[in-house]
């Protein structure tokens, strides 16, 4: 038994029902659909092929009929259609972002608030990679007698902050002649380039070899696996809204996946590809075997990039998000490359 022209055009058509809806589609109800064109037994013929291939499974409770994962699949690929985003939606979007601010963390937190908002579903965002960016300043900032405010800027306009601390008797006049030293030495440089540098110089700075080691440590978690590296969720409850989530025990589950970067974070791995979608079982969690998650990555000048993703049930609408996580990778792009005006 093979897919036709009919069988595909009824399956589009329960899952374009059932996703509106969340309700068991019968033959009825896709006869009654413009432009179906088939009678109510001809399409129950078909309902019951497209069962024994797999594409529908039938809940005990009802005589209609759901998608299953293998049916998401064929509409991602070849059943689905790209929607243009309203001017609503996109004002939204932009709304969010004009907050402009030069701090990466409020960008990203911000774009997945914002696609939390425009979708429904929640949303996930990284930081971008920094391993191709080169630095343009660096600045040490007292805060306390005992710790100071590193900030490095760099030639993306990407900032990264974080606090270390100051050894006894460094001032700030010393911080600032330092941080002069470090921009002089470091400019231009990409961050492998900075750490060796930064290597040679750490070992003739005597009495400031402490301070230098922990500005060094800073540029080292920015080339590995840093736990602190930005993964800011959007819309945690959404989904919770959701009949599938309505199971107590399974919405603590999901839930749960939301607190652990050690299993989000693998969920934003696309290898690059401009948009990867996970259904079901793909996911390779339990606790997402009923969820779809779209990723994409963005840019950020020529090299640096970061991924979004859309955590949705899987019958999500998946064509509105492609749509709306397009336009904002490149919202993201422009508002990190300083091309917003």
């Amino acid at each position: 038994m093979k897919m036709d022209d009919r069988k595909f055009m009824i399956l589009q058509a329960i899952i374009d029902d059932y996703i509106m809806t969340a309700v068991p589609v019968g033959s009825r109800t896709i006869s009654r659909k413009s432009g179906v064109g088939f009678s109510p037994a001809t399409i129950r013929n078909e309902m019951s092929d497209l069962e024994e291939l797999g594409y529908l499974a039938q809940p005990h409770t009802s005589a209609g009929r759901i998608p299953s994962a293998k049916a998401y699949r064929l509409y991602v690929d070849r059943l689905m259609k790209m929607v243009d985003l309203s001017d609503e939606e996109t004002g939204r979007i932009k709304d969010h972002l004009n907050r402009r601010t030069a701090q990466v963390e409020e960008v990203i937190r911000q774009a997945a608030q914002a696609l939390s908002d425009v979708t429904h579903y929640t949303a996930v965002v990284s930081a971008p990679q920094m391993t191709d960016v080169t630095i343009r300043r660096v600045q040490m900032v007292p805060v306390t007698d005992t710790s100071a405010l590193l900030v490095i800027v760099t030639n993306a306009g990407l900032v990264k902050e974080r606090v270390i601390r100051v050894p006894d008797g460094v001032d700030a006049d010393q911080l600032y002649a330092l941080s002069n030293m470090l921009t002089e030495r470091l400019n231009g440089r990409s961050l492998q380039d900075a750490r060796e540098q930064l290597a040679d110089v750490t070992t003739d700075l005597g009495e400031h070899r402490q301070l230098m080691a922990s500005v060094l440590g800073v540029i080292d978690a920015q080339l590995g696996d840093d736990p602190n590296v930005p993964l800011v969720v959007g819309g945690r409850s959404n989904l919770l809204s959701f009949p599938e989530y309505s199971d107590v025990e399974k919405a603590k589950s999901f839930l749960a996946v939301l607190e652990s970067r050690e299993k989000l974070a693998p969920l934003l791995r696309n290898n690059g590809v401009e948009f990867t979608v996970r259904i079901g079982p793909e996911n390779g969690l339990p606790e997402f075997s009923d969820c779809s998650v779209v990723t994409t990555t963005y840019r950020v000048g020529n090299h640096t990039s970061g991924t979004m993703g859309i955590i949705g049930p899987t019958r999500m609408e998946y064509a509105r998000v492609v749509s709306v996580m397009n336009y904002m990778g490149r919202a993201i792009s422009d508002m990190l490359s300083g091309d917003k005006e």
